[in-house]
């Protein structure tokens, strides 16, 4: 898709130079172990996106020629899109760092932090604490996404479409950078904890991809400001976005046919769940077009067990399963 390289192919990013902006050709030439772990983050961001919305008509699915038609909208999915591989990418590089994988950053440094309170009820209120083992450097991972996720957007910030995007891309960052936990371990003879050792860690891609899809399901709808750099929502009596909302300005389609305009794919032949009244239940999946249901036989592995040492052998077991096919 044009303006989304990055997502469509994220491995071959530094070798379509013309399409970079300048700081991402930078990056590419100075520090191409940044650019891999980018890499990572637009995969482990897509993949997060197919998992959230596997029982929806839309489907987050990879298919280049539809996926691209996707990126090109400013719909409620493209913002999705956006905001789940900026978190991915701000996650990735965070964590390549706490593993040491990265030259340039490491555990987060945290001496100007004052020491952890104690969680109320914990029977810990006399305990020693101190910052220590391996914190998330998770700022670093957050300035190095903005680089490369808002390169492009920024060459034409007065274009509503750029100004959606920059807003989207820090929404995704911000689900990651906003909600860091901490962890602490205790220290003491005989299981006491005289003394808590703790460290901030982000919280898992998963809990990333839920609090993205609420925010998705609450998306803002907005049309651009007389003066081009403002966005305003749609509709009257309606609060500003803020920072973490997803904004859109077109309306989706319905997907429910297949359309290479619109980039749907169609929820023609897809699994349907004939009992659930959510957005997997077959009325709302098929579009009122019905489902069939099908009898397949499936090979899993079965009678597993394990030798010594060090190797699992399992059988493979013909599987018969019922299922429900969208007509």
């Amino acid at each position: 898709a044009v303006g989304s390289p990055l997502v469509m192919d994220p491995n071959s990013i530094c070798r379509k130079t013309k399409r970079l902006a300048g700081k991402q050709a930078e990056l590419c030439q100075l520090e191409p172990e940044i650019v891999q772990e980018v890499a990572k983050g637009t995969k482990l961001g897509v993949r997060e996106c197919q998992y959230q919305f596997r029982f929806r008509r839309w489907n987050c699915t990879s298919h280049s020629k539809y996926f691209g038609k996707i990126l090109q909208q400013d719909i409620r999915e493209t913002a999705f899109v956006y905001a789940i591989t900026a978190a991915g990418v701000s996650h990735a590089i965070t964590q390549a760092c706490s593993m040491g994988e990265l030259l340039q950053c490491g555990c987060e440094l945290t001496r100007s932090r004052a020491p952890p309170s104690p969680t109320a009820g914990s029977g810990t209120e006399g305990t020693a604490w101190e910052w220590g083992g391996c914190g998330d450097d998770v700022q670093f991972g957050y300035e190095k996404s903005q680089q490369f996720m808002d390169a492009k957007s920024k060459k034409g910030k007065n274009d509503i479409r750029a100004l959606i995007d920059l807003h989207n891309n820090e929404a995704g960052r911000l689900a990651v950078r906003s909600y860091m936990r901490t962890e602490c371990k205790c220290h003491g003879l005989s299981g006491s904890c005289t003394l808590r050792t703790c460290w901030r860690k982000m919280p898992h891609f998963r809990e990333v991809g839920d609090r993205l899809l609420e925010r998705f399901n609450g998306a803002f709808k907005v049309m651009g400001g007389n003066d081009g750099k403002t966005l305003i929502p749609v509709g009257d009596n309606i609060k500003p976005p803020d920072k973490q909302d997803l904004i859109y300005s077109a309306d989706s389609p319905d997907f429910c046919s297949a359309n290479r305009k619109t980039g749907s794919l169609g929820t023609r032949g897809r699994v349907c769940n004939s009992t659930a009244m959510d957005t997997s239940g077959c009325d709302l999946l098929c579009c009122g077009r019905g489902h069939r249901d099908e009898t397949v036989v499936l090979e899993e592995n079965c009678l597993c067990r394990f030798h010594w040492c060090c190797v699992v052998q399992c059988r493979k077991c013909s599987v018969r399963q019922e299922l429900s096919l969208c007509v």
